[in-house]
């Protein structure tokens, strides 16, 4: 007999750790699907109890008694709506990442994750041991099988699932983004539709998590890989879903509602967005402040800090020396007026002079040269760290992923802060995302980045006429040369036959292994693509690997 389940999908932002708010959201969502959707079935993201990645908080001798105490909440509310929950389940000495299907007070069914990731960001080995058994439960008159996340990137799991007479097969996600993501999970959906001979509901988490930033796009295909419903990115919300069910045959899934496709510029700036308001108000950071020196990145990241968090909670600091141009001074005023934010200009001749006065002996009979500029840079991050020490506020860094690649930067100067919202940005894309939040991010008709920023030569002015090309290639020509040496671990001789000079490719990777020791003890960032500056790249800073093949 034909009938008709309405599944919502709940894409939501959990706090990690907060077993017991994520449970009162959890009973809350359950409410209103049944409420608003009239649902039969509400399926919650990978690990939904305890947010995810909760890392090492999984060897907490509490865990099993706080997760036993929110799944008996659950239980007692006793709503009639079966909702698949995650959560970390503690068996004796082992620890699965589980799933729950819960109904009416009654657990109904239990699943354990089979396939854990331990590559790029994910260490799950370190936590959790593998399930291994199938999973299939007749909700709502439809037989479905369940799976977590990278149990979709294989295939056994699906085909098991096709083997045990699954009509619809759920899968729980906590999948972070990385450029072109969606189409990624899109093309792997077809795939697995295909193994498993049914439809497929994907549920992802949606979020900042430190330097993860989680996109949702919780999505429904059919059983030939087609999407049917597709939720927006990087929004919170309950998006429901109507599926036709049979007896025997696999689901039906008629086309429904399909968020519209974000360009590249679109996804990142909307990362990067919700990457600096989840950092900033999950650690309980009234605001943020950041040093505005008439340049791209500190532009960039002013703009996405005011629409992570809003004007009133973001202050720009101009700090010039004599280097500092008039072109300078002007645009970041310019800039800090049109997005209405609190602005000083502190300069910092003094305090560098007293540096010096301090160092005369110590400089002694020694030519001036890099060291001096950094002390300009170390002078202004003593005044932003004293600003965050006195106010509360995050310290904003604005260091781009070619700069910390390279070195190009102070360590404990403009890397001195909580937060670098452009780690993961390349230079070139940073003019990509400048160009895009003035042309199309609003429908407001406004150079929130002046021109006079995205057109200018890039320049740290910490010296005089100094210009960022004076000391690095081309940056069309340094991002090439950086995407295939830390994001693709080519060679320096795979570079070389692809056309770049040697003695430039040579310079570069050898910039890059240097100053490992500085990207240490950098702050944390966006994480945007597949091989990022913290979690996924993983180099000894003390080690002698020669440049070559």
């Amino acid at each position: 007999m034909a009938g008709q389940i309405k599944l919502v999908m709940a894409q939501l932002n959990l706090l990690v750790g907060d077993i017991d708010a994520n449970t009162d959201r959890v009973i809350a969502n359950a409410r209103r699907a049944m409420d608003e959707f009239q649902a039969d079935v509400i399926v919650f993201p990978e690990l939904t109890l305890t947010g995810y990645p909760p890392e090492d908080l999984l060897f907490r001798s509490s865990l099993k008694l706080r997760v036993d105490r929110a799944l008996q909440r659950i239980l007692l509310s006793e709503l009639d709506i079966a909702m698949v929950i995650g959560f970390p389940e503690r068996v004796a000495d082992k620890l699965y990442n589980s799933l729950a299907v819960i109904q009416g007070g009654k657990i109904l069914a239990n699943y354990r994750k089979q396939r854990l990731p331990s590559y790029e960001v994910f260490d799950e080995h370190r936590y959790f041991t593998e399930g291994d058994q199938v999973c299939v439960q007749t909700i709502a008159g439809c037989r479905a099988a369940f799976t977590i996340c990278e149990d979709m990137w294989e295939a056994e799991p699906a085909r098991q699932a096709q083997q045990a007479g699954a009509e619809l097969l759920i899968n729980i996600n906590a999948s972070p983004y990385h450029l072109n993501k969606l189409q990624d999970r899109q093309q792997l959906l077809k795939q697995r539709s295909s193994d498993a001979g049914c439809a497929i509901v994907y549920v992802n988490l949606v979020g900042g998590q430190d330097e993860l930033v989680f996109d949702g796009g919780s999505m429904v295909v059919d059983s030939q890989g087609e999407c049917r419903y597709l939720a927006p990115s990087y929004e919170e919300d309950l998006y429901a879903v109507e599926i036709e069910c049979e007896a025997g045959k696999s689901c039906v899934v008629k086309p429904q509602s399909i968020a519209p496709s974000q360009s590249l510029e679109a996804q990142v700036y909307a990362a990067l967005v919700l990457g600096v308001r989840d950092y900033v108000n999950k650690n309980g950071f009234p605001g943020v402040v950041l040093g505005l020196s008439g340049g791209i990145d500190s532009a960039l990241t002013l703009a996405v800090a005011v629409d992570a968090l809003g004007k009133d909670r973001v202050e720009a600091v101009m700090m010039p020396f004599e280097y500092t141009s008039r072109l300078s001074l002007d645009v970041a005023a310019q800039q800090a007026n049109t997005q209405g934010v609190s602005y000083k200009v502190i300069a910092i001749n003094e305090i560098y002079g007293a540096f010096m006065n301090a160092l005369d002996e110590e400089f002694a009979g020694y030519d001036a040269d890099v060291s001096e500029q950094n002390i300009q840079a170390r002078a202004r991050g003593v005044l932003l760290m004293a600003i965050s020490n006195k106010k509360g506020s995050l310290v904003l860094t604005t260091g781009n992923k070619s700069e910390i690649a390279v070195g190009y930067s102070t360590l404990y100067g403009d890397m001195a802060g909580g937060f670098d919202v452009l780690k993961d940005v390349s230079k070139t894309l940073v003019y990509r995302l400048a160009r895009y939040r003035n042309e199309a991010w609003s429908s407001e008709a406004v150079e929130v980045i002046p021109y006079a920023v995205i057109d200018r030569p890039p320049s740290a002015e910490l010296a005089p006429g100094q210009l960022d090309q004076d000391s690095l290639p081309a940056y069309e020509v340094l991002d090439q040369i950086l995407e295939l040496y830390v994001e693709q671990d080519c060679s320096a001789t795979d570079i070389i036959e692809r056309g770049f000079e040697e003695e430039q490719v040579r310079r570069v990777l050898r910039l890059v292994d240097l100053n490992e020791y500085k990207r240490r003890q950098s702050p944390v960032g966006v994480r945007l693509t597949r091989r990022g500056f913290g979690r996924d790249r993983r180099y000894p800073i003390t080690n002698a690997w020669p440049i070559g093949e």
